[in-house]
């Protein structure tokens, strides 16, 4: 997760809000991104999106079985389709997000048993430094 918050700060650092994303598989990093939809035009710009496109092309495969995503903020639900698409085995967020979240704040893609893949969720990781890094953003932008 302390990568995550590293690629965060960066994102904030380039006037993006500050979400961060690492993919891991067997101790190994993969990829590693921050949000970017401004600088890119892409609505789809998002850290896990940027971060599972990365990962896929490091493997050569857009199937990340036995990975695992930090992110600093629980994905919405764009994201949390895509981590269901890339088979990502476990995910690991830091602040829950009550009015986006796609994962159990708001909506539950990732617990949805009519989808055809499970993902392991684990939420709450070094919650308050993802959150206060957030305030602080939004804080400079009021």
């Amino acid at each position: 997760m302390g990568m995550a918050l590293e690629e965060a700060k960066k994102g904030g650092e380039e006037g993006e809000v500050p979400i961060g994303a690492v993919l891991v598989s067997e101790a190994q990093v993969l990829a590693r991104g921050h949000n970017r939809p401004i600088g890119l035009s892409d609505p789809t710009g998002h850290a896990e999106i940027l971060t599972l496109r990365a990962g896929a092309a490091a493997v050569r495969n857009y199937r990340l079985l036995r990975c695992t995503l930090y992110v600093t903020l629980e994905p919405c639900v764009m994201c949390a389709g895509a981590i269901i698409q890339a088979r990502v085995a476990r995910l690991v967020y830091g602040a829950d997000d009550p009015k986006n979240g796609g994962v159990r704040s708001r909506y539950s893609i990732l617990s949805d048993e009519r989808l055809n893949h499970r993902v392991e969720v684990r939420g709450g990781v070094r919650a308050q430094e993802c959150e206060e890094m957030l305030r602080r953003f939004f804080k400079s932008k009021r």
